[in-house]
């Protein structure tokens, strides 16, 4: 009698690890499914609480960023529990450093070691849109060369093969299909690049706009892949304006890396716009002016909160320099520049902007620049 008790107690405890051990498979499941894409509908539709983002863009720009304002500003943004954070391009130099230890030319190297030291290092999410720097500069000779479509397409490759960030936790993005852009070799491929989200009911997206006349001039100029691209851009601008209506989203934000220029009162290398027709000056190489007007349009018809995030002119500001056809300033949209470059001063502009998002807010963008502590050069931290 004992030992049929004690079979059918060892019986029930048997069943109980295994109850216990199939709970702990689910739940570890589970959690391996949120890590692998935080939130499937990237908390759209699971209210609109507020949230902190990072960007942050045209970094390293030498050995020193490189090897120490970069991983002291990753560790500052790591340990500010953002949502997700975006780099807005470039992720090196414009010319290569001769005697540099990290990757400063366009080999392939450069993309495997922003990877392996960058964005894998992050916590939360993180986003990314190429920079003239990554691929419209590497037919110079000090950057390689290489062609430079042949560099874009390894990054869509290398970057853009799935549909999701980078960073050690993922969010889902939508791929832009078309219209199409120009590839390597003639061929036609997706723009893989231009990547869209929603967040906390906001709308988010990347745009490959980029900086050197927007891939026509300087080293190799190409009008025909700027002709595709630019009309993917403006396609891709106006679909995500739709699709922020379509969502009711409260504000929207466009990541680029190019500084177009929005007037005639220019800040560093800023282009020098004519603020009503968006036209530069007569004769002066121009990629922007179409995809500016387009941008406008969708902005005055939005009528809520519009960010425009870029680098490019490595010139920290936050500004409103936009005006309709008449003068008039678009009172709902923003720029903002983030910091980058200043390699002469080391670390000096290694920092990076937190923006506080809240779309039960009338403003819903909230901007923070975060001035890392261990990367001030002229003013030591207290």
């Amino acid at each position: 009698m004992a030992i049929a008790e004690s079979w059918r107690q060892g019986k029930k405890g048997t069943r109980y690890v295994r109850r216990v051990l199939a709970v702990a498979v689910v739940v570890a499941m589970s959690l391996a499914a949120r890590t692998m894409v935080r939130a499937s509908d990237n908390q759209d539709d699971q209210g609109r609480d507020s949230f902190a983002i990072g960007l942050w863009g045209d970094l390293p720009y030498n050995d020193d960023q490189a090897l120490n304002g970069v991983p002291r500003l990753i560790a500052d943004m790591n340990a500010q529990h953002l949502a997700f954070t975006v780099h807005d391009g470039d992720l090196k130099a414009g010319h290569g450093i001769t005697g540099s230890v990290t990757p400063t030319t366009c080999s392939d190297a450069l993309y495997q070691y922003a990877q392996d030291h960058y964005f894998s290092q992050l916590n939360a999410p993180a986003a990314f849109t190429p920079g003239d720097n990554d691929w419209t500069d590497c037919d110079a000779a000090d950057n390689g060369p290489f062609n430079s479509l042949e560099r874009l397409d390894h990054e869509r490759q290398f970057f853009f093969s799935k549909p999701f960030t980078l960073g050690q936790q993922k969010l889902r993005q939508e791929v832009q299909s078309s219209p199409l852009c120009l590839g390597f070799g003639g061929g036609l491929v997706r723009c893989v690049e231009n990547r869209r989200w929603t967040y906390g009911g906001v709308t988010f997206a990347t745009v490959n706009i980029q900086g050197s006349c927007n891939n026509l001039c300087k080293d190799a100029p190409d009008p025909v892949e700027w002709g595709y691209r630019r009309d993917a851009a403006i396609q891709w601008i106006k679909d995500t304006f739709q699709e922020a209506k379509d969502r009711n989203s409260a504000g929207l934000m466009l990541i680029s890396q190019a500084d177009p220029g929005f007037n005639n009162h220019p800040i560093e290398s800023e282009p020098v716009r004519d603020p009503k027709t968006l036209a530069l000056a007569p004769g002066v190489t121009d990629g922007f002016q179409e995809i500016l007007l387009a941008l406008r349009d969708e902005v005055i018809a939005f009528r809520k909160p519009v960010a425009y995030v870029h680098g490019d002119t490595h010139y920290f500001r936050l500004d409103k320099p936009f005006l309709d056809a008449q003068g008039r300033r678009l009172e709902n949209f923003t720029r903002l520049e983030t910091y980058g470059d200043n390699a002469p001063n080391g670390t000096n502009d290694v920092n990076w902007v937190k923006v506080r998002v809240d779309a039960n807010s009338r403003e819903v963008f909230t901007y923070q620049p975060q001035v890392v502590p261990g990367n001030r050069v002229a003013v030591p931290a207290p």
